[in-house]
């Protein structure tokens, strides 16, 4: 009788996504913002410092096969990609503030660093993955809303508020994997590769 194809480790493909980290400092500046809009924005289920990651790029189901492409290039990206720093910004909401069913925290990308990894990761992995048609924002998300809802009626302070933030170094790439549970998502690091001049 021929194996069952479906149990094979290769028909379980991994959940991955390149991000950067957060400092628990700044991780500390983000709960400061969020903490005093928790109960007050109807249905809205707000993430843990655990998923506050700025991702680069999602790749979603991805195969086993495909992981050493993946860190390949990573480390492709990251060795030509100079450390930097950078902030936060500000709350925004997508796809608009009258109907929100994503609130984030925007970071400085005025030298366009990020943005031109999250360009070149598309690059190299374009022909195992497909590249993102929507313009780049940095950002970490603090809460999803289903269904959406219009902020300027619960919280309207929330619209554009300054998120008073000191300046970190961003001096590595992360491949992360997520493992989603009915209890939650939580993320592990698969590898990561410092950025030039990084520690």
């Amino acid at each position: 009788m021929a194996r069952d194809r479906s149990s094979r480790p290769e028909a379980r493909p991994l959940r991955l996504f390149v991000a950067v980290d957060i400092p628990e400092a700044v991780m500390a500046d983000i709960e400061s913002v969020a903490a005093p809009f928790r109960d007050r924005v109807p249905l809205a289920r707000w993430t843990g410092s655990h998923s506050w990651h700025v991702t680069l790029k999602f790749l979603g189901a991805t195969w086993p096969r495909l992981v050493e492409t993946v860190r390949a290039a990573v480390t492709t990206v990251a060795k030509g990609t100079p450390a930097f720093e950078s902030e936060l910004t500000s709350v925004g909401a997508f796809p608009s503030p009258t109907r929100a069913r994503v609130l984030w925290v925007g970071l400085d990308d005025s030298a366009g660093i990020l943005t031109n990894v999250a360009r070149r990761l598309d690059d190299e992995l374009s022909d195992d993955f497909v590249a993102e048609k929507r313009a780049f924002t940095p950002h970490l998300t603090l809460a999803r809303l289903t269904p959406p809802r219009n902020l300027r009626e619960f919280a309207p302070e929330l619209e554009g508020m300054p998120v008073p933030s000191r300046r970190f170094r961003v001096d590595r790439l992360v491949l992360y994997q997520s493992h989603v549970s009915p209890r939650g998502a939580t993320y592990e690091a698969v590898f990561s590769e410092p950025l030039a001049g990084g520690a």
